[in-house]
């Protein structure tokens, strides 16, 4: 596509194409690069931050009240020799966000990636779900996300480059059963089309965003669900199971990558099938 200037000369406006490996391998490398993970001493973060830290990333796991936090950044730092270290936010307080973000940049003296991952569920449906229950989840799993992307986004817009990627869910495509959870699939469906709005407003000074939609996965936060209730998950599953959170990390790492730089406003579903039924 070209313009015409004010002389009559068609200028094109194609954007340069970034530099490209040939090596594949070489593409999925992300060496000296600095990754927030929040909710990053959970299962599926977790899995994510070792999958990129095994790939050469330092990571910042951000979590609100593990235990374990410490010693899970310890064993990333032992197993792949990358830099990691803990930090306790609470994502649904913008100024925490903000402020952690600017920590994160201090103490890497970068930020690359924002991986958006935190979030609860709900526990009943629409009308069941108590007025504060639905308030904390929809600022846990949508304003928070979205609180994330900015903080992160304001420091990748000021460098030129950055990349942002939310955990949506395989809930916000389908309302999936026989659990109620009207607040968590909207909020999911919230993300996904905040992943692809805030695509198109980034693309122009050269950020992304994309998300992953995981299905049924087995994490502490399903541990808890009764036998039948899961027997149900598998038969609507057409890979009649759930997945090890690991069999995300491939996702995670593409899409945080140079793997994927022509990937932007990109939802890749990691569900056993379950919403092409």
């Amino acid at each position: 596509m070209t313009v015409t200037n004010g002389n009559g000369t068609r200028v094109s406006i194609r954007a340069p194409n970034p530099p490209v490996e040939d090596s594949v391998f070489k593409m999925f490398r992300m060496d000296g690069k600095t990754v927030i993970i929040t909710g990053g001493a959970g299962g599926i973060g977790y899995e994510i931050a070792r999958g990129l830290a095994e790939a050469g990333a330092n990571i910042a796991i951000w979590y609100n009240s593990s235990k374990s936090a410490e010693k899970l950044a310890a064993s990333i730092t032992k197993d792949f020799n990358v830099k990691t270290k803990t930090y306790q936010v609470a994502v649904e307080d913008y100024a925490a966000v903000e402020k952690a973000v600017a920590e994160v940049v201090q103490d890497f003296g970068r930020l690359d990636v924002m991986i958006a991952n935190a979030g609860i569920p709900t526990k009943a449906g629409g009308l069941d779900d108590k007025i504060e229950d639905w308030n904390r989840v929809r600022a846990i799993d949508f304003d928070g996300a979205y609180y994330c992307a900015r903080a992160a986004g304001l420091v990748f817009r000021k460098q030129g480059h950055g990349n942002c990627i939310f955990t949506a869910s395989m809930s916000g495509h389908a309302a999936n059963v026989p659990q109620e959870q009207s607040c968590y699939n909207a909020c999911k469906a919230g993300v996904i089309h905040l992943t692809k709005s805030l695509a198109v407003e980034w693309a122009k000074w050269g950020g992304r965003v994309n998300c992953v939609s995981p299905g049924y996965i087995d994490t502490a936060i399903s541990g808890d669900c009764p036998f039948e209730m899961k027997e149900e998950w598998f038969s609507l599953t057409p890979m009649k199971r759930d997945a090890d959170p690991r069999e995300l990390k491939g996702a995670y790492l593409y899409l945080a990558s140079d793997a994927s730089t022509y990937c932007t406003g990109t939802d890749i579903v990691v569900d056993g099938g379950y919403v092409c039924r």
